[in-house]
């Protein structure tokens, strides 16, 4: 382990992004689309087994679900890019199945779960930035969906926020594979540290 990759879990915040049924599960609106590269990296395998150990050093684990209430109206009427397939998929839905944080990672007491999130970077719609900064969080390390999407946007707030950022490249999947390297070889770079899974727990651990 590198210094650059030193953690204090005191001020080490672990992000899930959407680890919902839509995405994760069997059946899920969107699982078919996610499912080739979430076999890939051993995405939730991962995410389980990181999870646990950061709850185990201390670090606060953060739940960062996407929710519309039937109807969608809390987004435009005509809504195109991928809140469009959301909307045609008819997924996340608040209070059905397919919204529901998949059970290999469901929130434990002292997790936080961030509400509100409505579009593709957790900072905008949502108090992310106020809990963090009242916590003396200082680190985030992102996982989840899609790596090129709401992961990606997320970072880069992040970044530019003023957090230290560590992405995981193997607890992210997009809907393809060529899309999920593309973003960790070229964007993650620039405003993040890209490590594993196992990079992380053992620098929590340390």
């Amino acid at each position: 382990m590198t210094d650059e990759l030193r953690l204090d879990p005191k001020t080490t915040a672990v992000v899930l992004i959407e680890y919902q049924n839509d995405f994760t599960s069997e059946g899920g609106a969107l699982h078919g689309a996610v499912s080739e590269v979430m076999e890939g990296t051993g995405m939730l395998a991962n995410t389980v087994a990181l999870v646990d150990a950061a709850r185990a050093a201390g670090a606060t684990i953060m739940h960062a679900p996407i929710m519309f209430a039937a109807g969608y109206h809390e987004i435009s009427a005509h809504p195109y890019g991928i809140l469009k397939g959301v909307v045609d998929g008819n997924a996340f839905v608040k209070g059905g199945w397919g919204a529901a944080i998949v059970e290999d990672v469901a929130p434990k007491d002292g997790d936080i779960v961030i509400e509100g999130k409505r579009g593709l970077d957790t900072f905008a719609s949502t108090n992310l930035d106020f809990i963090l900064r009242s916590k003396g969080i200082t680190t985030i390390v992102l996982g989840g969906f899609l790596t090129n999407c709401c992961v990606e946007s997320t970072m880069r707030t992040g970044y530019e926020n003023g957090y230290r950022v560590i992405t995981l490249t193997d607890c992210t999947a997009a809907t393809s594979r060529a899309e999920h390297d593309n973003a960790i070889t070229y964007d993650y770079p620039m405003f993040s540290l890209p490590v594993t899974s196992k990079e992380v727990v053992a620098a929590l651990s340390a």
